[in-house]
């Protein structure tokens, strides 16, 4: 018997069903979105705070084409699939949602969300907020845990394992 239960990958249709169900019940689903490409520390913090926003919480994930787009051509380092169920095997997210646009506007059209997180670092725009705010929910910026980022723990692989040939 398994006690780790599947994560849980759904479409852009069953993610507004469950947002509509939760509406119903008084709940609150929040909504947060990235590339999530190698988790670290930072990202575990994020994720809980922003399940504690509301009752549920739904990650839009970058597509793997999105992210070449977003960050290049050697990014991501893991697969969508791969960076799918990493997520969703995280306590704190209860489902996610792969999207391959640029940014997630249009999905949290379809989805409307009540709360949406974004960490401080993108205070100066926030993909959704409007149709957020319009249909009466709310945004919420997240501090960032200084030194966490896949930025620099890919920097720091390659400055451990990058500078030589004997590297086994």
């Amino acid at each position: 018997m398994s006690i780790i239960a599947e994560p849980k990958l759904l479409t852009p249709e069953q993610v507004r069903a469950e947002r509509d169900r939760l509406n119903a019940e008084g709940k609150k689903l929040v909504f947060t979105n990235g590339c999530f490409d190698i988790l670290h520390r930072g990202h575990v913090t994020y994720m809980t705070f922003a399940r504690n926003q509301g009752d549920a919480l739904v990650v839009g994930l970058n597509s793997d084409a999105s992210v070449k787009r977003n960050k290049g051509e050697n990014r991501p380092i893991n697969s969508e699939e791969d960076r799918a169920f990493v997520l969703g095997s995280l306590r704190a997210v209860d489902y996610v949602v792969i999207f391959d646009e640029n940014e997630p506007k249009e999905l949290i059209a379809k989805i409307i969300p009540h709360v949406l997180v974004k960490g401080k670092d993108w205070a100066h725009y926030v993909s959704g907020r409007e149709v957020v705010e319009a249909n009466g929910g709310t945004v919420v910026l997240a501090d960032m845990v200084d030194g966490k980022s896949t930025t620099g723990t890919i920097e720091k692989i390659l400055e451990v394992y990058g500078k030589s040939d004997d590297n086994s």
